[in-house]
């Protein structure tokens, strides 16, 4: 997984009834655009962010 900043990271609901969420790549701390990646998701929060299986990077 590889991503930007400003790509749109989307990590899928994992329940029956979970919504979707995302947000936007702030920062990248691995190599070569490889996660960690600091987030700022919709809903206004930050936080630093693994993703996995569920997750989807979506270039802007």
């Amino acid at each position: 997984m590889n991503a930007t900043v400003g790509d749109r990271l989307l990590v899928h609901g994992n329940v029956v009834g979970e919504m979707d969420h995302g947000g936007v790549i702030i920062e990248i701390h691995g190599a070569n655009g490889g996660p960690p990646y600091i987030v700022r998701f919709d809903d206004g929060h930050t936080g630093l962010v693994f993703p996995g299986p569920d997750a989807v990077i979506v270039p802007q």
